[in-house]
This record gives structure tokens, C-alpha cells and sequence, in this order.
């Protein structure tokens, strides 16, 4: 895979099957948080995002700290807990404790099955509207 995290190294790249659609945006993160040193903010601004679903490595480290940043701007955020992932799985589960923690101090955590259930019907309200 070449060199961890270098840009231009294989191991920098994103997983062939999310490749990005045609203009769609994507965001190189040079910290743990996706809002530090990218136009993340910007973006979800323009497009009048409010409401984020945080995946990752690291949900004690680079998904913790992107929540917490989102969190800081006013962005409401879930997590599936099974579309993240630590070398620790005690960490894994106390770094999603602490996002719920207090009904949600961080954000809000669930699993993908649930999360893609809801936006479906969201979706069907949509198109019937």
C-alpha cells in the first residue's frame, strides 16, 4: 500500500467501492477531524446540511473528534456503530458512550440498518409529498 496517509500513495486513497460520483465533493483531511484545515464547514453550509452521519477508523480518535467539531458548529450528528471501527474495541465503545452520553451531548448513535431504514422512509415521505 505504499506510505500511510501520503497523498499519492495507495495508502491514501479511499476504497474503490466509495470512489466518489462525479462532483462530488471530497474532503482531505491533514488532521483527526474532518472540519480542521478543510472547507468541510463551507461546504455543508452551501448546501444547507444540518444533519450529519459520521463514519470511520478510529471512533476514539478521527470520528470522536469529527463529532465533537460538528458538533461545536451546530451540526446534529449520528453514528452507526457498525460503520466504525478502533484497533481497541474498548475504546470503540467508550468513544460511543461518550458521543450519547447524556441524551446526546455529542450526537446520537445507531446502527447503519436503522439509519438506512429511516432516510428510506424519508425518501418514500418525499416523493409523496
Amino acid at each position: 500500500m505504499g506510505r500511510i496517509l501520503i497523498r499519492g500513495e495507495a495508502g491514501h486513497d479511499i476504497v474503490r467501492e466509495l470512489y466518489p460520483i462525479a462532483g462530488e465533493p471530497v474532503i482531505d483531511k491533514p488532521g483527526k477531524g474532518a472540519f480542521y484545515a478543510t472547507d468541510l464547514h463551507a461546504i455543508l453550509n452551501n448546501h444547507r446540511i444540518d444533519a450529519l452521519i459520521v463514519c470511520g477508523v478510529t471512533t476514539e480518535v478521527c470520528v470522536h473528534t469529527t463529532v465533537r467539531e460538528a458538533n461545536d458548529r451546530g451540526f446534529r450528528c449520528i453514528v452507526p456503530a457498525d460503520c466504525c471501527g478502533s484497533y481497541f474495541p474498548e475504546f470503540h465503545e467508550v468513544g460511543l458512550r461518550m458521543i450519547a452520553a447524556q441524551g446526546g451531548i455529542f450526537g446520537w448513535v445507531s446502527d447503519s440498518s436503522r439509519i438506512l431504514r429511516a432516510l428510506g422512509e424519508q425518501a418514500a415521505i418525499r416523493r409523496s409529498a
